[in-house]
């Protein structure tokens, strides 16, 4: 494998160790913020949302009535289908290749159980020209107005780097 892929995998499981020991023992569990880890390698570019449910949603639990599934759904469906949430500069041509969302207790036959529940997704894209990408533009503050902040740590060839975004920011500056 070559010696940068190795040394960005090392990181990125380096970053994903330190994210789980964080919602292990911090209040990673906080209404109105989201994370993500984002990582460029090559014509790579991932993004990873951790977020409480409340913050997408307004509940942590399973849907009660057809008004909550309703919301539950439309949630859904905006983060599998990842349009506006994510976009990179577009003179690098990314296109989102893969999208993943885990949210168990927003699937159908969940029980309405209350407590802490988040949402997980990760979204893969492939750009044409990765030497043109520079930037990442979030649209999670538009799409969710229950989101106060997000805090990003980016991981790129050259090291990473972590940021706090508030309203109205919505840019990310990719390390390279």
């Amino acid at each position: 494998m070559h010696t940068s892929a190795t040394w960005l995998m090392s990181l990125m499981l380096s970053l994903s160790t330190q994210v789980a020991a964080q919602h292990k023992h911090s209040h990673a569990h906080e209404h109105g913020v989201v994370r993500l880890d984002v990582a460029v390698q090559g014509e790579s570019l991932t993004v990873n949302l951790d977020a409480p449910l409340d913050s997408l949603v307004g509940f942590e639990r399973a849907p009660r009535n057809d008004k909550e599934r309703q919301a539950a759904d439309e949630v859904l469906a905006r983060l599998k289908s990842g349009a506006g949430l994510f976009n990179g500069d577009a003179s690098a041509q990314c296109t989102l290749s893969k999208a993943e969302v885990k949210a168990p207790v927003l699937e159908a036959g969940a029980t309405a159980k209350g407590g802490h529940a988040d949402l997980e997704a990760s979204y893969e894209f492939r750009c044409t020209l990765p030497a043109q990408l520079r930037t990442l533009d979030l649209g999670l503050f538009e799409a969710f107005k229950r989101i106060q902040r997000i805090d990003v740590q980016v991981a790129g060839a050259r090291g990473q780097v972590k940021v706090t975004l508030r309203r109205p920011a919505r840019s990310v500056r990719l390390v390279r």
